[in-house]
């Protein structure tokens, strides 16, 4: 999904980067102003585990899980800013 076809209808991300157990998704949100529709983005960085047969969710991280985490947001990073520039000419 790039930014022309950003579809904010449904709750799930346009686009996930995921290291070890470590992931950032990113999410696309449509801001109107009047006529006007843009396409605006936000990341949620979280870390998957098991808790005894249940899989969990959390966004606490350890040293050791750090260097995953930057990374992530690095590739997420690039992901919106890449998005996020394309301007669409035929409009």
């Amino acid at each position: 999904m790039n930014s022309k076809t950003a579809s904010p209808a449904t709750n799930r991300p346009e686009k996930v980067f995921r290291i070890g157990y470590v992931s950032a998704s990113v999410f696309t949100h449509e801001v109107r102003n009047g006529d006007e529709v843009r396409f605006v983005r936000s990341v949620n960085v979280q870390k998957r585990y098991v808790d005894g047969n249940d899989v969990r969710y959390t966004s606490s991280f350890g040293l050791a899980e750090l260097p995953q985490v930057l990374r992530v947001l690095e590739l997420a990073t690039k992901w919106v800013e890449q998005a996020e520039a394309e301007i669409d000419l035929a409009n």
